[in-house]
């Protein structure tokens, strides 16, 4: 049976999906946008800073399943401009700083409220 993973230590869900799922050993984290989770609103500040609260978010999610992001397998960035790959680069590799997961960076339309990143995340217990 699949657990649904909710914490007050990541922004609440803007929509009908849950912050997580954890189904067997494998988690999944839905993508998170920079939003602050005392307030619910984005962060202000340069796409690094986003990103950064972005990663945050997800290891509250991934700690409610008992994991860290040294589980994390996959990860996917979303950007509104991907010439902010660079920085967010500098950014999401702190959190990774060795054995990075796989991961896929795409150039999108639109993000949810306008957010400059997003980030996605597959973990799997050990």
């Amino acid at each position: 049976m699949n657990k649904i993973l909710s914490t007050t230590k990541a922004p609440a869900a803007i929509g009908p999906y849950s912050q997580g799922v954890q189904a067997g050993n494998t988690v999944y984290v839905s993508g998170q946008l920079c939003f602050i989770p005392e307030t619910g609103e984005l962060l202000e500040g340069t796409v690094g800073e986003m990103t950064t609260q972005c990663m945050k978010n997800i290891e509250a999610i991934l700690a409610e399943a008992g994991c860290t992001l040294a589980d994390v397998v996959k990860t996917t960035i979303y950007l509104k401009d991907l010439n902010d790959f660079a920085e967010v680069n500098a950014a999401y590799g702190a959190f990774f700083p060795s054995n990075p997961p796989a991961r896929a960076c795409v150039q999108v339309a639109k993000l949810p409220r306008d957010g400059k990143v997003e980030i996605e995340a597959i973990a799997v217990k050990a």
